[in-house]
């Protein structure tokens, strides 16, 4: 079938259809991570993108690929989450620019959409890496600009562009050896390969590759929604219940026709379905008619019916209130971490906003960004605390009125130490450098758990086998927590070091951590030994030396 363009109604599509697939992959991406600690999460960051993507394409019409496209860049920015989300973000950013304006794309504003979605990708990242999923877009974008020369129908040009694509991740190993080592292709690449796949599969209407999805047209996943950040209120009430004991004989057909009937009737439409339950979210003026259309198919159960300009009422009214009680301070300090005992350290330390994440979890570029104005001043310094959620920081810091510093914290114990150097009667920009200063002087080993087998550095790595990490490099595998702590030790102390402090992660009880800790006092005498909860999952230890 020859297709000459995309609307705005097929792009929609491709886009649904993408998250679907990614959603349907996530664990099989997440695989891909080369380093193979438990937290390995390329393809959870990436799906958290694309569901902050299609959550946003309900809340408009679909007329135009420029409307789809720039409501789902938007999406995507705020939902981003981890090194991997950010790009693909870019990526959709990059492309909705391209065909803003346009009510359709051909082949040639598609090649152009594709090409610019990887150049501002690459823009957003301050040292661009190849082998990874910026070299698979970069690609797949010059491809597409040479294929569209050869043809007028867009469906050849994206399998065009897919076998290209496929092509060039299957080198990704060539260009980065850890990824050679790991015998694994880039996950992220893969990532986008897999969005790019459930593209291609709306532009054709072949749905095959939706393994084990019960309803290839209901949205993936439970819809969390967010009326803070819907613009225009243009339908009151927001409405959700569950269809709890179907009728006899109700099928995919029946949920995906009451879907398409809430959409005539309201906006922000969810119908999730595995024909033993159907959930359903719809923000319309008349709930009333919502729920008699979902009564046809069975049972209602959890009805939840909140007016949402009553809500943006009160949300606004308490904005003027905070805002003529308390105007903005000089200084806010927005810290991420995970773990009661790091919450509280942070809260010890009197910061202004603490936003849970970390090795296990990634903010999203939106939570940053909410962290960010909560702190309520002019000027705000934003610790990452894992090289995992800086180029997040970054971009939230893009999204705000405030002067906001990201400072490279890579670990929590950085992002104490640099708490700790802060003055509130410095000026901004000593601030500035005597806490990255003070950050940058710790140095911070992690004790974990191998996941799976891989060779890394030309360490063979066994699932299960314990592994040290200092300073996000492998150093240390064995097969008991406390060796290699004390193992990780001996490379990191110097005649200069002073300070070494062990935070003992949720799997370590306090007794086994104070042992360790005298044990560290014993060995180096000339530094001063602390410990402390951290709260830490997946993390037995993190162990800071100053």
């Amino acid at each position: 079938m020859s297709l000459k363009t995309i609307d705005g109604s097929l792009f929609k599509d491709m886009l649904l259809t993408g998250c679907t697939y990614l959603n349907n992959n996530r664990e099989a991406v997440d695989a891909l991570n080369v380093f193979p600690v438990p937290d390995g999460d390329t393809g959870t960051n990436m799906t958290h993108t694309m569901n902050g993507a299609i959550k946003d394409l309900a809340n408009a019409d679909y007329t135009s690929v420029s409307d789809v496209a720039s409501i789902a860049a938007r999406g995507a920015l705020r939902g981003a989450r981890g090194n991997s989300g950010v790009i693909l973000s870019q990526i959709l950013r990059g492309m909705a620019a391209a065909v803003s304006g346009h009510d359709e794309m051909d082949t040639d504003l598609l090649a152009q959409a594709l090409a610019n979605g990887a150049a501002m990708a690459y823009k957003a990242v301050m040292r661009p890496k190849e082998g990874t999923i910026l070299t698979v877009a970069r690609v797949m974008g010059d491809d597409a600009l040479k294929f569209a020369k050869t043809t007028d129908d867009v469906t050849e040009l994206f399998a065009l562009v897919m076998r290209s694509g496929e092509e060039v991740l299957k080198h990704t190993p060539e260009m980065l050896p850890v990824l050679k080592q790991a015998g694994v292709v880039d996950s992220g690449g893969k990532g986008l390969l897999v969005v790019f796949a459930g593209f291609y599969a709306a532009m054709t209407g072949d749905m095959s590759a939706l393994e084990g999805e019960s309803n290839p047209a209901a949205l993936p996943g439970d819809f969390v929604d967010d009326h803070e950040n819907i613009e225009n209120i243009t339908f009151a009430y927001c409405t959700e219940f569950i269809v709890s004991h179907p009728k006899e004989g109700m099928t995919n057909a029946d949920v995906a026709r009451l879907r398409r009937r809430l959409e005539r009737i309201g906006d922000c439409v969810f119908v999730v379905s595995d024909l033993s339950v159907v959930k359903v979210h719809v923000h319309t003026n008349d709930p009333g008619k919502a729920l008699q259309m979902a009564l046809e198919l069975g049972e209602l159960d959890s009805i939840k019916i909140d007016n949402m300009l009553e809500e943006r009422r009160e949300v606004q009214r308490k904005k003027e209130e905070a805002a003529a009680k308390s105007p903005l301070k000089e200084y806010g300090i927005v810290a991420v971490a995970l773990g009661d005992g790091f919450r509280e350290i942070f809260k010890s330390l009197e910061i202004d906003s603490i936003v849970d994440g970390g090795q296990t979890m990634n903010p999203s570029i939106d939570d940053l960004r909410k962290a960010i104005d909560a702190a309520h001043a002019k000027t705000v310094y934003v610790l990452p605390n894992n090289t995992n959620i800086i180029l997040a920081a970054q971009q939230a810091a893009e999204l705000t009125e405030n002067t906001v510093h990201v400072l490279p914290t890579k670990s929590v114990p950085m992002g104490i130490a640099a708490v700790l150097a802060f003055s509130p009667e410095a000026d901004e920009q000593t601030n500035l450098d005597e806490m990255t200063a003070a950050a940058e002087n710790v140095h911070t080993a992690s004790v974990t758990y191998a996941v799976r087998d891989t060779v890394f550095d030309d360490m063979q790595i066994h699932e299960g086998d314990i592994m040290g990490i200092v300073d996000n490099k492998i150093k240390e595998i064995g097969d008991n927590v406390h060796d290699i702590s004390l193992k990780l030790l001996e490379g990191m102390v110097t005649e200069d070091s002073s300070i070494i402090t062990v935070y003992y992660g949720s799997d370590v009880d306090e007794a086994t951590a104070k042992a360790l800790r005298n044990e560290i006092e014993q060995l180096y005498p000339d530094c001063d030994a602390e410990v402390q909860l951290g709260g830490q999952p997946l993390y037995y230890y993190l162990i800071a030396v100053e």
